[in-house]
């Protein structure tokens, strides 16, 4: 199974055209962190748990400055009931969002771009996922 941390631009720019404009959004954040962080310059002085609480705690600033709220629901992983074998993770986090666009304008804050050498020194695999509420039940 591949393991991606990063979206690249092409699928962020396919998802954020998809998304309503003006519809609250949900990002599902699907984390595994590596024992030890990883930073590019080969750095390795904490856990990768801990390179993300250094990411988080900028994070949550910027999404709170653009009108989301960092602390949706997080949660440690149990196990998982259906699911390919060998994919685990250790923990799931909601951040909500007042619209796709606001989430862009994180994105695009230097603040929030220099903060993201931590999430990525901290993940091992990753999966985000944005959901829009839906008018019906399934």
């Amino acid at each position: 199974m591949m393991k991606t941390v990063d979206a690249s631009p092409e699928k962020l720019s396919q998802v954020m055209a998809a998304i309503p404009k003006d519809r609250p959004i949900v990002m599902l954040n699907m984390l595994k962190f590596r024992e030890h962080a990883l930073y590019p310059d080969g750095t390795s002085d904490c856990s990768g748990r801990e390179a993300y609480r250094r990411y988080s705690q900028v994070a949550a600033k910027m999404v709170a400055q653009v009108g989301g709220n960092p602390g949706g629901w997080m949660g440690a992983v149990q196990g998982t009931l259906i699911g390919p074998d060998g994919e685990s993770w250790d923990s799931i986090l909601l951040v909500e969002y007042p619209s796709i666009q606001a989430f862009k304008r994180m994105l695009a804050t230097p603040e929030y771009q220099a903060c993201t050498v931590h999430r990525m020194a901290a993940l091992e695999d990753s999966r985000l996922i944005c959901t829009v509420k839906s008018d019906r039940a399934a």
